[in-house]
């Protein structure tokens, strides 16, 4: 690097802890199932804030609410790039505007429901998902790669420090680490969408997760929860491939598969045997900064062949292309195992810790320098597993699911499969689309069906929880009773559900918004729209506009549902603590 360089600007702030403090600080890794400290004073924290907007949200008194009784609520998003993010945006402001997102705890995302969260305590989203919409149609229009613009904003200051710190920070840093294509991925999209719309207004404080604490640590917001997986493909021919999830928080970056985590402020450096490997000039790198990990979260590209297949699918069934799609069907296996793009690394925090870590580990984790993680979306398209964790203890989670074909994919049941092999309980089982055996045009037309049934302020009551008919929302409750299924909530089963909520054994409930076209909205439809494709960059402002009203109009046709549903579980949990109460007192006076 030449001297008084940019470069050599940025590395010479790189190694100032007066600048980045984390470079002198000592880190270990975290081996325990539990949350990590600071997540559990956030809950605490929560808490406080969350009986105030519960009371307001259901219109009772605040004396009323017992902190005990709140419920735990989780709202998540789903991944599909730009859309799953212009929506999801449209989704969160209908929910604050209505009272709710004051009530929840936990916020979780998938690919660009990531880019959203990451906005949302930016300094150019404010908390404010309505100045986030507004941001998006002041930078949506080019395309994230589209050079004159990129290239002004990587040779001009203060923008050119701003994006190429993270870059240069790992060019010179990890001389052993790969870059690739998900590294210039995060380039542009920060470049996109971490740059206000006058190219000035750049904050360093916004390229680093862990600074999100100052927005949660007293409780104010709710706490972020950021995916991505690796991908564990065997060496052996026959052996079966998974992926293992890793998440983030501004607290922590944790595996619930490897029970070990870090700090967030010590993702980036080096690790041997859980201690924090220094290097002879005494200081380690900064934390990862956020544009390399927007890319990681959002590396769809990164998929597999199966998930390239699985993307175009609907566009193979529109086509009339019946026996390409067949063809491929047979050859599923073989191409869920096959990477043609390589994913982002960042250094193993496993390395040397063969025998402190659970026995499914693999021999090639624990050898590894580096992880590969790509975008969650892999594996599941709603990241539900993070808040199955039992210290996070979510009665509620709100699914707004934007995927590419939300019918066919049926997200929420692959949740079972994950429940069943870690032993959870409360899960409702079965919750999601039915899984029937009907030919693609058939399925087709099902989806048809729905879509047109979201206009629908509710959906039409059925106890069939194998029903189709799924509409802009839908409801269902879990069990922790043994082979227990989920308990459709509507019209004619409400009493059902609510004795199920008050019952010992209630488990989770579930409430599921769907991406889909809507009559009242015209000209918008997720499934058959160009633009919405999950590959597509460039929104107009007119195409934000009604992408946004079409998630607005969708959560507030379930709205008096969702409202009607959290007002159910609190007293479901109310009704409990009572009756524990009563049987502690009796039996005293017993005694």
């Amino acid at each position: 690097m030449a001297p008084w360089s940019l470069s050599s600007e940025i590395w010479e702030e790189a190694r100032d802890p007066a600048v980045n403090p984390e470079i002198s600080w000592e880190a270990q890794v975290r081996l325990s199932t539990d949350l990590c400290d600071e997540e559990k004073d956030f809950l605490s924290n929560r808490r406080q804030h969350t009986v105030k907007a519960l009371a307001k949200y259901l219109g009772v008194p605040e004396s009323d609410v017992h902190p005990d009784d709140v419920p735990v609520i989780a709202m998540c998003g789903s991944g599909g790039g730009i859309r799953a993010l212009v929506s999801g945006a449209g989704s969160c402001l209908a929910a604050a505007e209505d009272g709710l997102f004051d009530c929840v705890t936990y916020t979780a995302g998938v690919s660009g429901s990531c880019w959203l969260q990451t906005l949302y305590f930016t300094s150019i989203g404010q908390q404010n998902y309505a100045h986030i919409i507004k941001h998006l149609k002041d930078r949506l229009g080019q395309h994230i790669a589209y050079p004159p613009p990129l290239l002004d904003l990587l040779s001009q200051s203060p923008t050119n420090k701003y994006l190429l710190k993270g870059f240069l920070e790992k060019l010179k840093g990890v001389p052993d680490a790969d870059f690739g294509l998900v590294d210039l991925y995060g380039l542009t999209l920060a470049a996109r969408l971490l740059v206000p719309h006058d190219n000035i207004r750049v904050n360093d404080g916004d390229l680093k997760l862990s600074n999100q604490r100052i927005h949660t640590d007293k409780g104010n917001h709710p706490l972020p929860i950021y995916t991505a997986v690796r991908h564990e493909i065997p060496e052996e021919k026959d052996g079966r491939d998974y992926f293992q999830w890793f998440e983030w928080t501004p607290y922590e970056f944790f595996s619930e598969e490897l029970e070990a985590g870090i700090p967030t402020w010590a993702l980036g450096r080096k690790w041997s045997a859980g201690h924090t490997v220094w290097p002879h000039e005494g200081y380690v790198l900064p934390q990862l900064r956020v544009p390399m990990m927007m890319g990681m979260w959002g590396s769809a590209f990164c998929a597999t062949l199966s998930h390239y297949y699985r993307e175009v699918r609907p566009l193979l069934t529109i086509s009339g292309l019946g026996r390409l799609d067949a063809l491929l069907t047979d050859r599923e296996d073989e191409m869920s195992k096959v990477h043609p793009i390589d994913p982002a690394v960042i250094p193993n925090y496993a390395l040397g810790l063969k025998g402190r870590l659970p026995a499914a580990c693999s021999q090639g984790l624990l050898e590894s320098t580096h992880l590969q993680l790509m975008d969650a979306g892999m594996a599941n398209n709603l990241p539900i597993y993070p808040l199955l964790r039992p210290g996070r203890q979510v009665d509620v989670i709100i699914a707004f699911d934007a995927s590419a074909d939300v019918r066919e994919d049926n997200w929420i049941g692959v949740v079972d499969g994950y429940v069943r092999q870690r032993n959870i309980k409360g899960w409702p089982m079965g919750a999601g689309w039915p899984s029937k055996s009907k030919s693609k045009e058939e399925t087709r037309q099902e989806l048809e069906d729905a879509q047109a049934k979201a206009q629908e302020e509710h959906i039409n009551a059925s106890e069939d929880n194998s029903s189709a008919d799924l509409g802009s929302c839908t409801v269902w409750v879990g069990t922790k009773e043994e082979r227990g299924k989920a308990q459709k909530m509507d019209d004619a089963t409400w009493e059902l559900g609510e004795r199920c909520l008050s019952s010992p054994n209630a488990g989770i409930t579930l409430v599921y918004f769907p991406f889909l076209k809507n009559a009242t909205v015209e000209g918008v439809d997720p499934m058959h729209d160009d633009y919405m494709s999950t590959w597509n960059f460039v929104y107009t402002p007119e195409q934000i506009e009604k992408v946004t009203r079409l998630a607005q109009v969708n959560f507030n046709e379930g709205r008096d549902q969702t409202r009607r549903t959290i007002r159910a579980v609190w007293e479901g949990k109310r009704r409990r603590r009572l009756g524990h109460e009563y049987e502690s007192q009796l039996n005293s006076s017993i005694a």
